[in-house]
């Protein structure tokens, strides 16, 4: 991949969740056009990175832990941002899915790759956990603070489990020969 293609994928991966979701929510300017320099400090974090492919294999179990961190910190702000603009509860919920996700699964289908949101690890289930519990304790009074520390300390050590134990979600497929059943 040349450097604009990794600044692109770099790109869809760090922005396009947000993105995705402020389209289907009408909230616009979009983040990266009000502040450009997330666009800026993602393409130089991308074309960084290419240096760095022995090291992200080295510590591989490392990049996993930041990853969960990511996942549950853009999964409040997907229900943030929701809740801001005075939307449904299940809206907010969603708006955290797409938010924590959809950079990934971006990333995925521009590599031409099977997106492993989509049938591997609870990934999209641990920002589900994370927004229904952020939005439940905000819907009781828990102070922002103590709220967005517990969230993400309970959406890390689910994700963290489900790595460790191999959780998954049930998986179904189509057979090409169905009359044969």
């Amino acid at each position: 991949m040349d450097w604009f293609g990794v600044m692109l994928v770099a790109s869809a991966t760090a922005i396009g969740g947000g993105s995705v979701r402020d389209i289907l929510l009408g909230n616009f300017p979009l983040t990266w056009v009000k502040h450009p320099e997330y666009l800026v400090i993602t393409c130089i974090a991308g074309v960084m990175s290419t240096k760095m492919t022995r090291w992200i294999v080295k510590y591989k179990s490392l990049f996993i832990k930041l990853d969960a961190i990511g996942l549950v910190v853009f999964s409040i702000i997907g229900t943030k941002a929701a809740m801001n603009m005075g939307l449904a509860p299940i809206i907010c919920v969603v708006a955290a899915v797409i938010t924590g996700v959809f950079g990934g699964l971006l990333r995925d289908l521009i590599c031409g790759q099977k997106p492993l949101v989509l049938h591997e690890e609870l990934y999209a289930s641990v920002a589900l956990v994370a927004s229904l519990l952020y939005f439940a304790m905000y819907h009781f009074g828990v102070d922002e603070m103590v709220n967005t520390v517990i969230t993400i300390v309970v959406g890390y050590s689910f994700r963290m489990i489900a790595v460790k134990r191999a959780w998954r979600l049930p998986v179904y497929a189509i057979h090409d020969d169905v009359s044969a059943h």
